[in-house]
């Protein structure tokens, strides 16, 4: 090798050393050891955020919610609407991941852009919403992959899915998915590579297929004015009156909204990400524009491709989608085409356990948790939080079991999933908004943007936190209520009543395990920046 080449090389390594000291000691300055392997690139970041919102996860899971809640008009529309509305929420998450770079994420956030006296508190509230929506969307990513497997052993067969089949294929794909975190730890970036290209390929091919193989295409007044109100149940008709038009067109966004979350992944994994005060904040803005252009296109080339939309409604099969590539590739076709489908739910789910884990890792590391002690635990040889994987999927697998007695549960764990999520998110950007004096900037910066853009993204959250409580079928009963109210509930009550009369006398928020001092990193990166060409 040339000397020159040796002299490049040097100069590379010496860069790469300095970063991952930098990262170290910025871990540090936050209190917190650096326990977790740090080995994912930007492009890994990124691709965790995008799995993990996987429009073709989201959307084929929730297309018959969207035909029946307002049809092709508000799915079309109501997906750029909560697209833009979703880039605000990221903007604002991205710029304080920037200045505060570790897997606890918004209950981190809230904690330090909060005033002293109710940082505990505020800390304390998010994380556990933060923790609700982590479980639920789980929950919804491997019930959906469970539900499309149950799709695809029907055709060409006599197998006919039931609700207590369905729950055993759940909870062997979260086994299997439970077991990969586990021992294949060392080979997730590579899965996670293969994810980003799955999804992309995997959409377009879909895309592609369903319009080259389609009999026929639907006008283009069906795909952008069509409104249906399908929200009756047992032959009941919808909410009825034109004025409620508007109240299933607010609904009918959950599809939208609930694929576009999860997006905190990347500040979750900013503890194991080369140069994550940046990368984590560049992979939540990229994951969801990417996603929101990408799931434009999926969804525009399934309603284009429905050749009868009462069959595609009420499809034998029991999932539109699977009708409409039956519909337009054939049977085998169909076959291949849900294979890409569930191929990606699963890598969703895998991440997403992932990504759970490391949040309630962090969550426990500061006492947040009942068994803190027991699930703040590393494993040694292999770097990563086991003990918080399975509890992830034992949480997840006891979310679903509702779906054993309600037609509605599967919509319901998609609108928990999106409060839970969206109100972590917004305590933490509400804070930044309150409290902007307290507010120290990262690398990743909006400027003059900032609090325009945080106030906008609050004004959003408060209004889907309340419309996604809301019934979703008509008319209510024990069978179709929305029991993301009674989830939402009892997490609002377990954490505000259990602090009151427990853990304010001893959760402070995130604790110092160390001092940057202690361990000598500010030195180290003197030493490394010295070195530097």
């Amino acid at each position: 090798m040339p000397m020159g080449s040796d002299t490049n090389f040097e100069k590379i390594t010496t860069v790469v050393t300095a970063t991952a000291v930098e990262d170290e000691a910025e871990l540090a300055r936050m209190g917190y050891k650096q326990e977790l392997r740090r080995e994912l690139s930007l492009l890994q970041n990124f691709g965790m955020s995008f799995t993990i919102i996987s429009i073709i996860t989201g959307i084929p899971s929730l297309f018959l919610y969207g035909l029946n809640t307002g049809g092709p008009a508000v799915m079309v529309w109501g997906w750029i609407v909560v697209a833009c509305a979703t880039m605000l929420v990221g903007l604002a998450m991205a710029e304080i991941c920037s200045a505060h770079p570790t897997s606890g994420g918004p209950y981190y956030w809230a904690a330090m852009l909060s005033n002293p006296e109710s940082a505990p508190l505020t800390s304390w509230i998010t994380g556990w919403f933060n923790l609700l929506g982590q479980v639920a969307v789980t929950t919804g990513i491997s019930f959906a992959c469970a539900t499309f497997l149950s799709t695809v052993a029907e055709f060409g067969t006599t197998f006919v899915p039931t609700p207590k089949s369905t729950i055993g294929i759940y909870a062997a794909v979260l086994v299997s998915q439970g077991l990969i975190n586990t021992f294949g730890v060392h080979l997730l970036k590579y899965l996670n590579n293969i994810s980003v290209w799955w999804h992309i390929l995997g959409t377009t091919s879909v895309v592609v297929a369903v319009l080259a193989g389609a009999p026929k295409h639907q006008s283009a007044d069906f795909v952008f004015r069509t409104f249906i109100d399908g929200t009756g149940i047992n032959g009941n008709e919808g909410w009825g009156t034109r004025a409620s038009h508007a109240y299933v067109c607010v609904i009918g966004t959950l599809m939208a909204q609930y694929t576009m979350t999860g997006y905190d992944a990347s500040a979750h994994m900013t503890e194991e990400t080369q140069n994550a005060a940046m990368a984590g904040s560049i992979g939540i803005v990229t994951a969801i524009g990417c996603s929101a252009v990408l799931g434009w296109f999926l969804i525009l080339g399934l309603l284009f491709s429905i050749q009868d939309l009462e069959t595609t409604i009420n499809s034998p099969t029991g999932e539109p989608v699977a009708q409409i590539f039956i519909d337009t590739v054939g049977e085998k076709g169909a076959i291949v085409l849900m294979t890409v489908v569930i191929g990606a739910m699963y890598f969703c789910g895998t991440f997403s356990i992932t990504s759970n884990s490391r949040m309630m890792f962090a969550f426990a590391r500061d006492g947040g948790i009942p068994g803190h002690e027991f699930f703040r635990k590393v494993d040694p040889k292999r770097g990563t939080p086991i003990r918080t994987v399975w509890l992830a999927c034992v949480l997840s697998f006891l979310l679903g079991l509702p779906s054993l007695g309600s037609s509605v549960a599967f919509s319901a764990a998609t609108s928990i999933t999106t409060i839970g999520f969206y109100i972590s998110y917004g305590i933490p950007i509400a804070l930044r908004v309150i409290y902007r004096g307290r507010f120290t900037h990262g690398p990743f910066r909006l400027g003059s943007f900032s609090i325009p853009v945080a106030t906008g993204a609050v004004v959003w959250i408060a209004f889907i936190s309340i419309v996604f409580i809301l019934p979703q079928a008509n008319p209510v009963t024990s069978q179709t209520l929305n029991y993301s109210i009674v989830c939402v509930g009892i997490v609002l009550l377990y954490s505000i009543g259990f602090w009151l009369i427990s853990a304010k006398s001893w959760f402070t928020g995130p604790i110092r395990q160390i001092s940057a001092e202690e361990m000598g990193v500010s030195q180290t990166l003197e030493l490394e920046e010295s070195k530097m060409p």
